[in-house]
């Protein structure tokens, strides 16, 4: 872990430097845009109001951007959340007794800030994390495309294989492809995601231009090009179900009733508190995930107090379900599109919060002209920018201990969900891990003679390399010369020691001299019959 990384994010307090305001201005726009159809479809898909979806959008940007000390990552609600959100509404007596266990969950969240479980974070292999990032890119690609052609049967923000309209990714792939064009859709995405690739390579160094978010140019002509489609060809301008719909109120009154406190005489409900405890477990998890995974994107290499973000998540969840929002995580989508859009403190993440704010308040009309299709080609752009070819080459190269826990991670999010991806990804991983430790650690070497060996630790001996070790040991001829060099281990535990303390206490009857030389045998091993020396070279 880097001190100066950290300081760096550590040092901001509440308040981020404004001298980011350059990127992190245009970058906002970027994530807000991005996050404003995750919201509602997170929210559709979880089958709770569409305004809560908003809700945790905004908290997650002003609330937790504030209380965070992460420079990148962006919050809101999550698609790793929403089989357990759908299932803990069904079954609470209310939509409002949900939103106490949001609030509780917070409260869990807080406390486990305290007992520094931020820490687990550091556990996951970093095989498993790229693989997770991979696998987000390709799952925005193949679930976005049906809504680049036109059809809008699964909401935005679904990651899961399995859908809600009863076909899975790759199904609807096909049925939007084969059965579902719509030409004012396709119009509009292919030249959108045209645009975007080109602005991203062509984009003005100097200039007022420099500073102008391509995302933003490609919403703003796609409202203008339906509206045109509506004058010059009725036929394919795109009606109200392939466009945003956000709730629109009547007034300051209308807007205040969409918000709502929670059912606190569910207080006792044993079951608002199963859900709370599960929530605040799961969302932790991810949001752990999340920030450990863009801060390997950062491009500064700031690394994220884990137990502070804790804290941060907790507050969120407090504040949305106190005010009738889903609960909130650190999202990887948000996180990535604000990394790619140059963002270079968590200014970007406020800003990005009050844009959705002000737009749900001021212009909800103008927001649901925008077509799903434009936004879908923003994050097509976004997942390709996460799953870039590039990645599997360097996998590749690194050998199969991290590219066979990386494909693993990618095909199991791909073919279930984003939680248990992750937990086959890191279950496949840690088996890799054990593996190599269980590859030689202990080697023999004897001259051609046997009348010198050398019974060498290259690591750390733990009670798995007992049997190893015993081998080793049991190797040696009769009459020998052995060095017993522990120069590359920092500890053996107490079984391997007891090992070769055997072992020196019965060569004397196999007329073997025993030397050992290292740290640790100063302080753990004990020569029964010889001084220690360093043998000759072997």
């Amino acid at each position: 872990m880097s001190a100066v990384g950290q300081s760096k994010s550590a040092g901001w307090g509440v308040l981020p430097p404004l001298d980011g305001l350059k990127q992190d201005f245009p970058a906002s726009i970027v994530v807000a845009l991005v996050a404003l159809p995750l919201c509602l479809g997170i929210a559709l898909a979880s089958g709770a109001p569409l305004f809560s979806g908003l809700i945790a959008g905004i908290v997650g940007g002003l609330v937790v951007g504030l209380l965070s000390r992460s420079p990148l990552s962006v919050s809101g609600p999550a698609a790793g959340l929403t089989v357990i959100v759908f299932d803990a509404i069904q079954s609470l007596p209310s939509f409002q007794a949900f939103t106490l266990a949001v609030v509780l969950a917070g409260v869990i969240q807080m406390l486990f800030s305290l007992t520094r479980s931020g820490v687990l974070a550091e556990f996951v292999p970093s095989s498993v994390i790229t693989g997770m990032l991979t696998a987000i890119g390709l799952i925005l690609i193949l679930k976005q495309v049906p809504h680049a052609v036109g059809y809008d049967g699964d909401p935005e923000g679904d990651f899961a294989f399995a859908q809600g309209d009863g076909m899975n990714t790759l199904s609807a792939l096909w049925y939007s492809l084969a059965n579902q064009l719509t030409l004012g859709a396709v119009i509009i995405s292919t030249l959108s995601i045209a645009f975007l690739f080109w602005w991203d390579a062509n984009k003005p160094k100097d200039g007022p231009l420099k500073l102008m978010p391509g995302p933003l140019v490609v919403v703003v002509a796609a409202v203008g090009i339906n509206a045109l489609f509506g004058v010059i060809a009725p036929g394919v301008q795109l009606q109200s179900r392939h466009l945003v719909e956000v709730p629109v109120a009547e007034g300051l009154s209308g807007f205040l009733a969409l918000f709502a406190l929670p059912d606190f005489g569910q207080f006792g409900n044993a079951t608002v508190w199963t859900v709370a405890i599960t929530l605040a477990i799961v969302a932790s998890l991810e949001s752990l995930l999340s920030v450990t995974a863009i801060d390997e994107l950062d491009p500064q290499r700031r690394v994220t107090d884990k137990n502070r973000e804790l804290f941060a998540q907790g507050g969120g969840n407090i504040v949305s379900g106190l005010i009738g929002g889903l609960p909130v995580t650190s999202v990887i989508v948000r996180s990535s599109a604000n990394v790619g859009a140059n963002a270079s403190s968590k200014l970007s993440t406020i800003l990005h919060g009050s844009w959705l704010l002000l737009s749900v308040l001021l212009v909800p009309a103008i927001l649901n002209l925008i077509p799903l299709s434009a936004l879908a080609a923003v994050l097509i752009q976004t997942g390709y920018k996460l799953a870039k070819p590039a990645l599997f080459i360097q996998r590749w190269k690194q050998g199969y201990t991290q590219f066979v826990p990386f494909i693993a991670t990618i095909v199991a999010i791909l073919f279930t969900d984003l939680l248990i991806g992750i937990a086959i990804g890191l279950v496949i991983g840690f088996v890799f891990v054990i593996a190599r430790n269980f590859r030689s650690a202990v080697t023999l070497v004897c001259d051609p003679d046997g009348k010198s060996c050398m019974v060498r630790a290259r690591r750390n001996l733990y009670f798995i390399h007992k049997l190893e070790l015993q081998k080793a040991l049991n190797g040696v001829p009769d009459g020998a010369d052995l060095l017993v060099d522990l120069s590359a281990t920092s500890y053996v535990d107490l079984d391997n020691i007891d090992i070769i303390n055997a072992f020196i206490r019965g060569a004397p009857f196999r007329d073997i001299t025993v030397s050992v030389r290292g740290d640790i045998a100063e302080k753990s091993v004990t020569l029964v019959n010889a001084p220690r020396r360093e043998l000759v070279h072997i």
